[in-house]
């Protein structure tokens, strides 16, 4: 007899939208009291300083006012799970747009402020089952809306590691959408049932292929806390070196997932 399917995830559209505009308003937060010294930081992220990476988090906001802006979709062809592994071929014009919103909007503050105000203007003004077309696909605006936590939660965790002591705080509901979503997405990678990763309190998933166990412990056991899944889902950290920090454990024999690491570029 076959596996049953499993369900897919589903998430709660006000929690998703109070977030996104939580997480936001961290970021604007920090933006404020940044000095010019401190906007030409490097960061992470290639060639970027952090005046780039507070441009592409707006612009990660503002990819809803664009895709609201193009004609809907006949009809949803992807799932919100499918959205991880589309960025990568997305990120050569993303870096050149992000270079170019830098040099539009000298004022971040400013910037910031109006993708707040016209974002939620927006979403007063379409349903949540409106469809969009995304990088991805076509996906509802609430789905899409929840891989704007994902972007907003990874891009917080590089300004943090770009200035020090900056210490921006993440939304629990924004990294919680943002843990979930990013397990799914390995769980999908690399389908089965013989490893389980648990991400307290936030998401366990089964996967790889394997004996499925049905009751007890299981035999492979992967286990780590949400910021460190995000680093390590994103490509920001390696599986080793989380490893030998103590930041990850992991038993058994399939339990070293490391070779299906990063989900999303």
């Amino acid at each position: 007899m076959p596996p049953a399917r499993k369900r897919a995830r589903s998430y709660d559209p006000a929690k998703t939208r109070a977030a996104v505009f939580a997480q936001l308003a961290h970021v604007r937060k920090a933006v404020r009291g940044l000095t010019p010294e401190q906007l030409a930081l490097p960061t992470r992220l290639g060639d970027w300083t952090v005046r780039d990476l507070i441009a592409h988090i707006g612009m990660a906001v503002t990819a809803v006012h664009r895709a609201l802006d193009r004609p809907a979709p006949a009809r949803q062809d992807v799932t919100v799970v499918q959205w991880p592994f589309a960025t990568a071929a997305s990120a050569p014009a993303i870096a050149d747009f992000t270079r170019n919103v830098a040099a539009d909007h000298p004022d971040l503050d400013a910037y910031l402020a109006d993708v707040d105000s016209s974002l939620g203007t927006l979403l007063d003004e379409h349903p949540g089952s409106r469809l969009l077309e995304t990088n991805a696909g076509a996906l509802p605006l609430d789905d899409y809306l929840v891989t704007r936590t994902v972007e907003l939660v990874v891009h917080t965790d590089d300004l943090n590691a770009a200035v020090p002591d900056l210490e921006v705080p993440y939304d629990r509901h924004a990294l919680a959408a943002a843990t979930r979503l990013l397990a799914d997405a390995l769980a999908v990678k690399a389908p089965g049932g013989s490893t389980e990763v648990r991400v307290p309190p936030y998401a366990v998933v089964q996967c790889v292929e394997g004996p499925r166990h049905t009751r007890g412990t299981p035999p492979n056991v992967v286990e780590t806390d949400p910021l460190t899944w995000v680093r390590l889902a994103t490509g920001r950290v390696g599986w080793a070196d989380a490893v030998a920090g103590a930041k990850v454990s992991a038993s058994g024999e399939r339990a070293d997932i490391g070779g299906l690491l990063p989900v999303m570029a």
